[in-house]
C-alpha cells in the first residue's frame, strides 16, 4: 500500500524518545560492561557522563538540582559511586560547606567507555539518516528541553 505511513509516524513522540533512549542506554551498559564496570546504578551513567564533561569537579547541590529527584536520592547515589570507586568528594577549597565530587580514574574509564558507546550510536544514525537531520533531531530535542525548562520556571514562580 503505497498511502501506508512510515511505522514511527503511528507512534507517539514520548513513546519514540523513550525507545531511542534505550538505544544510547544499551549500547552505553554494554560498553561498560566490557571494562568490568557493570555495577553502576540508575543515574549512575548520567552523573558519571555529566562529571565528565565539567572541570575541576561539580557541586553536590547543582549535582542533586540536576537530577531532579530528592536530596536523599541523589546523595545514596553518589554514596554509591564513591564506594564503588567511580568518584571522589572532597570539601569546595572556596566554601567548606559545600562538597565537591570528581571522577576517580575508574570513574574516567566509565565515562570513556560511554562517550565511545554514543560516538558509535550517533555515527550510526548519521549514516542512516545524514548530517543534517541529524542536527535538525538535535536543534529539536534542545527545544524540547528549553520547553521544559520554561514550564519549570512558571511552577516555581506559583
Amino acid at each position: 500500500m503505497p498511502n501506508e505511513k512510515p511505522w514511527y509516524e503511528t507512534i507517539v513522540l514520548p513513546a519514540l524518545l523513550r525507545h531511542a533512549r534505550s538505544t544510547y542506554g544499551k549500547a552505553m551498559r554494554h560498553a561498560l560492561s566490557q571494562i568490568g564496570c557493570d555495577d553502576i546504578p540508575r543515574n549512575g551513567m548520567w552523573v558519571i557522563g555529566g562529571l565528565a564533561q565539567g572541570a575541576d569537579g561539580v557541586p553536590l547541590g547543582q549535582l542533586v538540582k540536576d537530577l531532579n529527584t530528592s536530596k536523599q536520592a541523589a546523595g545514596q547515589l553518589v554514596d554509591t559511586l564513591v564506594l564503588r570507586g567511580y568518584l571522589e568528594r572532597d570539601v569546595d577549597p572556596e566554601d567548606r560547606r559545600k562538597l565537591t565530587v570528581t571522577l576517580t580514574a575508574r570513574g574516567q574509564a566509565a565515562a570513556a567507555a560511554q562517550m565511545a558507546a554514543r560516538e558509535k550510536i550517533d555515527a550510526e544514525l548519521v549514516a542512516r539518516v545524514g548530517q543534517r537531520h541529524f542536527d535538525h533531531t538535535r536543534a529539536t530535542l534542545a527545544a524540547l528541553v528549553a520547553i521544559g525548562q520554561a514550564d519549570a520556571g512558571e511552577d516555581d514562580e506559583s
